[in-house]
């Protein structure tokens, strides 16, 4: 069995954080310390990498995920020996080409031909071997007409390409590749895509990051996520892509209902129901005479657990916290779900619904129980109200309390009915492992 292709073992980078004590540190003392951060206080360090350790088959295809900030790029940078670990040790096992930065080593003031026979050979290519790809490095950027120009008067787009291109034609043993896909328009990328692709077919080794998680599902055999530095999942990309986005959405989760209660507590402009329709917008705000008001507003799950980011498809119960001044006998609890640019989706109150009142004193609370929520990943707007049976609002509450849908499907538009797809005669579809996507709610914490 060959060995990997890539190991690291316990690897740690820290970087100086710019203060004035010792800023001009001089490379003599470097030396005789050992370390340019080794005499640093914590505070004075920053760790972007904390004992990260994972090896990466020969062959294969790593993917490394996280959010930004998570030390994603500068793992990148190790394993392309761009910098050195501040501890542990990375090795790789073979020529690398790294699709960073791309285009960082051109020259604006000479032609693209210079640059690429430049840039090839710093790259580990002879100037014979670029003589060889020349061409078919031009035709893949698709700049025959201008490699003659200065690269100064190619456009950013143009310039990615190039650098693309090069990098693309070293023929490495491992290519690395940062989030450099959106290089060009959607054909191009596609083209990018495509010659990944063949890498793969021919046994290649590649480490890429991205936030695309569908591409890590398609394309990865292994999937490292780094939270703050540190491997917070490593393994099957199903596994971790899944304990990633329960992350992702528990983050967002406390930060909307964290958002929910500020927004809440504001003191917002009174406005008409007339008014608001005039304007013609859909517009947060809050109306009404308040002898009976809506207290509090909480989005629940099916464990009464309150969220505001949801899978499609769950249980969520819209709870209404009521309080009426003095006792009322007229009485509608109404709901409106809009999407985040104002298109309504769905309204409903228990008017509508030939739900008679009989009477409302105190404090009591009212549930709107959907029970298959159906919508498309994205963002939603809540209206609740109270108001008597002619619309005029004890307490109308517009765009007040938001939340998310999160999916892995890419479907579009709004709702999402159920739905499946049936195939007969001549027509064969390989069927997709079934996607748990209610397991984006149920609160899973990572593994590795």
């Amino acid at each position: 069995m060959s060995p990997p292709a890539i190991i690291a073992r316990d690897v740690a980078k820290l970087y100086r954080r710019h203060t004035q004590r010792n800023q001009f540190k001089t490379l003599k003392s470097a030396f005789l310390s050992g370390s340019l951060v080794s005499d640093l206080t914590p505070s004075e360090t920053f760790t972007a990498l904390d004992g990260v350790s994972f090896e990466v088959p020969r062959g294969s295809t790593f993917g490394v995920i996280g959010e930004n900030g998570s030390g994603k790029s500068t793992l990148l940078k190790l394993v392309a020996g761009i910098t050195k670990p501040s501890r542990g040790t990375l090795t790789v096992d073979g020529r690398v080409s790294a699709l960073i930065e791309l285009g960082a080593g051109f020259h604006p003031e000479i032609s693209g031909r210079e640059n690429v026979v430049i840039n090839g050979i710093m790259l580990g290519l002879s100037r014979h071997e670029v003589d060889d790809r020349f061409d078919e490095i031009v035709a893949f950027a698709e700049l025959e007409d201008i490699i003659d120009a200065p690269v100064k008067t190619y456009s950013s787009g143009m310039y990615m390409r190039l650098g693309f291109a090069v990098a693309i034609h070293v023929e490495p043993d491992v290519l690395l590749i940062d989030e450099v896909l959106a290089v060009g328009d959607e054909a191009f990328t596609r083209k990018c895509l495509d010659k990944i692709s063949e890498f793969r077919r021919r046994g290649k080794t590649i480490v890429f990051v991205t936030h695309s998680l569908g591409l890590v599902a398609k394309m990865c055999d292994d999937v490292a996520w780094l939270r703050d530095g540190k491997l917070a999942g490593h393994g099957d990309p199903k596994r971790v892509v899944d304990a990633y986005l329960t992350h992702v959405a528990g983050g967002e989760d406390a930060r909307l209902l964290a958002g929910q209660d500020s927004a809440a507590a504001q003191a917002l402009p009174e406005r008409s129901a007339e008014e608001d329709a005039a304007s013609g917008r859909y517009q947060a705000g809050r109306w009404g005479s308040r002898e009976v008001e809506l207290t509090a507003v909480r989005l629940l799950d099916s464990s009464g657990k309150e969220r505001r980011v949801f899978a499609p498809g769950e249980t969520v119960t819209v709870t209404l916290s009521v309080h009426a001044v003095k006792p009322v006998t007229d009485f509608v609890f109404g709901m409106g779900l809009f999407s985040a640019d104002g298109v309504n989706i769905y309204g409903t109150n228990t008017g509508i619904e030939e739900l008679e009142p009989r009477r409302l004193a105190g404090d009591g609370e009212v549930r709107l129980v959907l029970d298959e929520l159906r919508l498309v990943e994205g963002t939603y707007l809540l209206d609740v109200a109270v108001h008597r049976d002619d619309g005029t609002p004890y307490d109308y509450h517009r765009g007040l309390y938001s939340f998310r849908i999160k999916s892995r499907l890419g479907d579009t538009g709004l709702y999402r009915p159920a739905h499946h797809w049936e195939f007969d005669g001549g027509v064969e579809m390989d069927v997709p492992p079934a996607r748990d996507e209610l397991a984006l709610g149920q609160g899973h914490g990572p593994s590795s």
